[in-house]
C-alpha cells in the first residue's frame, strides 16, 4: 500500500516512514504543500496530510486534494482544537489524528479509512501479524492446558476461558509465538505496543503481574534477570527440573 506523507518536519516524518516501513508500507514523503499535490498526481493510496506547512495551509492542500480526488486523507497535526478538526473534515478529510501518536493507532486509522473507502483488505506485515500467519488454520495454539487463539482472540486454560484485555491478550500471544525464548523488554514493546511508544515500561511490568495472576500461576511467565520474559508451562518445566 502507497502512502504521500506530506510533512515538513523532518523529526515525526524519519520515524513514522521508518515504523509504516516495518508494517508493510511504502512511504512517499514530501515537505511542502506544492510537491505534495505535485505527487499526489501519482494516485497514492492514501494521504498522510501535516496541517503546519511551510508553504501553504494544510487545509488548503487538502481542499485541492479534495477537489481532483477521492483519495483517502488522514490530517496528522499538532492542531487539537475541536474547530481545526471539524473544518478538517468538512473541507474532505476522512480521519484527523492530533499529535502526538504512536503508529499502532495510526496504522488502526488507516485500516478504518480504507475499509469505508471500499479498498482493498489491508494485511499487514509487522512482527507479531507476520507470527500469526504462521499459525495453525483453526488460529489455536495448545501449551499444555493452555490453548491461545489468535483468530477468535481467546484465552482456554484447562477448559476454562481466561478473560483478558486486548492489550494482555496481546502480550501472551507474543510470547507464546516460540514459547521457552527470551524476549528483551525492548522487544515486547516494539512488538506488542509501539516501536515509538514513549512512556515508562512499568506498564510491561504491570501488564505481565496481570497475565501471571489471570493464569492462576507465576510460573507462566517467568523473569529473565536484566533481559525480559519468557512463557514456560510450569508443569513441564517442573518436570524436567526433576530429571536434572
Amino acid at each position: 500500500m502507497r502512502l504521500l506523507l506530506i510533512e515538513d518536519d523532518d523529526r515525526i516524518a524519519g520515524p513514522l516512514t521508518e515504523g509504516l516501513g516495518r508494517y508493510g508500507f511504502t512511504v512517499d514523503h514530501v515537505r511542502t504543500g506544492a510537491a505534495g499535490l505535485a505527487d499526489a498526481e501519482v494516485a497514492p493510496d492514501l494521504v498522510l496530510l501535516d496541517l503546519g506547512l511551510p508553504d501553504m495551509d494544510g487545509l488548503d492542500v487538502c481542499r485541492s486534494l479534495r477537489a481532483r480526488s477521492a483519495v483517502p486523507i488522514i490530517m496528522i497535526t499538532a492542531r487539537g482544537e475541536e474547530a481545526d478538526r471539524i473544518v478538517g473534515l468538512e473541507l474532505g478529510a476522512d480521519d484527523y489524528l492530533a499529535k502526538p501518536f504512536g503508529v499502532r493507532e495510526l496504522i488502526a486509522r488507516i485500516r478504518a479509512v480504507t475499509r469505508r473507502a471500499g479498498a482493498p483488505a489491508y494485511a499487514p506485515a509487522g512482527p507479531a501479524e507476520a507470527a500469526e500467519a504462521h499459525q495453525p488454520a483453526s488460529g489455536a495454539q495448545a501449551l499444555g492446558p493452555l490453548t491461545v487463539n489468535r483468530r477468535t482472540r481467546e484465552v482456554h486454560l484447562d477448559g476454562r476461558q481466561v478473560a483478558l484485555t486486548p492489550r494482555e491478550f496481546d502480550l501472551l500471544a507474543h510470547l507464546a509465538e516460540d514459547p521457552g525464548t527470551v524476549y528483551s523488554r525492548q522487544q515486547i514493546m516494539d512488538s506488542v505496543w509501539d516501536p515509538h511508544f514513549f512512556g515508562p515500561t512499568k506498564t510491561l511490568d504491570a501488564h505481565v503481574a496481570a497475565l501471571r495472576r489471570k493464569l492462576g500461576d507465576a510460573g507462566w511467565i517467568t523473569t529473565a534477570r536484566g533481559v525480559g520474559f519468557r512463557l514456560t508451562v510450569p508443569g513441564h518445566r517442573a518436570a524436567s527440573e526433576g530429571l536434572n
